[in-house]
């Protein structure tokens, strides 16, 4: 299940701006973005690298992943062992 929703935060905590259907004392992952980028990223008013620069930093990944991309997500051996230890 993916939901998108605007919030405020107001010092302490994150406010919703409409109610939400979660489920209570479950844990979910939340990924921030400013509105002002993701407005920009869906009205297209961004070129490509202008957009991937709004979203540096919004995952969470090992420093080697886009090099070792197979074996994250298939398993395989990885390429070059020696880069970076798996984190």
């Amino acid at each position: 299940m993916s939901q998108t929703l605007t919030a405020v935060f107001d010092g302490e905590a994150l406010r919703p701006d409409s109610p939400l259907d979660l489920e209570r004392n479950k844990r979910y992952l939340i990924t921030i973005a400013s509105e002002e980028a993701s407005e920009e990223i869906a009205k297209g008013d961004m070129n490509a690298w202008a957009a991937l620069s709004a979203l540096i930093g919004t995952i969470e990944a090992p420093e080697d992943w886009s090099a070792e991309h197979d074996h994250y997500l298939y398993g395989t051996p990885k390429r070059h062992p020696e880069r970076i230890s798996e984190s």
